[in-house]
């Protein structure tokens, strides 16, 4: 697969080629899917927690005689149907990890991004960097390579404070380590930016 490589100037300098293995592999939706909500759920804490009757303040003695008041009999305060009392069969902490197999989390990268490159959302740089963070220069960038007004992932090769600080301002942009690549960013911005630098490390990786 041919894409077109263009400077941060939004000109065209070369043509890329990107590997079929990679950005052109059989689109599987349903493990895309599983992959997505293995991450979502990997991301929960997992820390609710409401207090039963036992754990409550309060309810140790009986809040009125058993007979003679013409009201319901009760033995505590604790009780669930008292303002203050426990909750029965609330929420308390647990796990939400899933696990996937390796195989299965990179071939649902693969089809992620076979998708991307298939609705030519993926736009090829031959190199992004810059001297000192500069959200305006970005901007700038970003209006060259034609993005403006859409959610820009930016996979960088490396580390790179001057780019990542010049795009953490911007609302619809956000910088990721081509190495922590995952389905959740790729399907979650409308384009996906790329040096020629950090393709070659998803071919590396993925390839």
């Amino acid at each position: 697969m041919q894409l077109v490589m263009k400077n941060m100037a939004g000109e065209q300098v070369g043509e890329i080629e990107m590997s079929d293995a990679v950005f052109g592999a059989p689109v599987n939706r349903s493990l895309m899917h599983q992959a997505l909500m293995r991450q979502l759920a990997n991301a929960r804490l997992g820390t609710h927690k409401t207090k039963t009757r036992s754990e409550v303040r309060g309810g140790g003695r009986k809040p009125w005689r058993q007979k003679g008041t013409g009201r319901a009999r009760q033995g505590s305060t604790s009780a669930p149907n008292f303002v203050g009392g426990g909750t029965v069969f609330g929420p308390t902490p647990r796990k939400y990890t899933k696990r996937m197999p390796q195989k299965m989390r990179r071939a649902a990268l693969r089809s992620a991004l076979s998708v991307k490159a298939t609705d030519d959302q993926i736009v090829v740089l031959d190199q992004l960097a810059m001297d000192q963070p500069k959200t305006k220069a970005m901007i700038k960038t970003l209006d060259n390579l034609g993005l403006s007004g859409q959610s820009v992932l930016v996979l960088l090769p490396e580390r790179d404070m001057a780019v990542e600080r010049s795009i953490s301002n911007l609302p619809n942009a956000k910088t990721l380590d081509s190495g922590y690549l995952n389905v959740h960013d790729l399907l979650g911005y409308d384009v996906v930016v790329m040096p020629q630098a950090a393709v070659e490390r998803i071919h590396a990786w993925l390839g």
